[in-house]
């Protein structure tokens, strides 16, 4: 596991009601790591927090962690089962 899905995972568990039905999933995509944090379709706002404050930090916080590995990533937050 990546220090960036790790990252990602344990503070959206963090944040939302069901850390159990959080799942990310890390794919690469050219030149960059695109991680895909899926959370349950009622805790969305819970990580996207007000204007959209919560999920800026997250991807700042995903993309430093990369920055470390050499890697540029990208941070995508869907509802539901991947």
């Amino acid at each position: 596991m990546s220090a960036v899905r790790s990252v990602v995972e344990v503070l959206a568990r963090a944040l939302t009601d069901t850390p159990d039905q959080v799942q990310v999933v890390e794919s690469q995509h050219r030149d960059t790591t695109l991680v895909e944090l899926y959370v349950a379709p009622g805790e969305m706002g819970r990580v996207i927090g007000k204007q959209g404050r919560t999920a800026a930090a997250l991807r700042t916080l995903a993309a430093s962690a990369g920055e470390k590995e050499g890697k540029t990533v990208t941070l995508e937050i869907r509802d539901g089962r991947p």
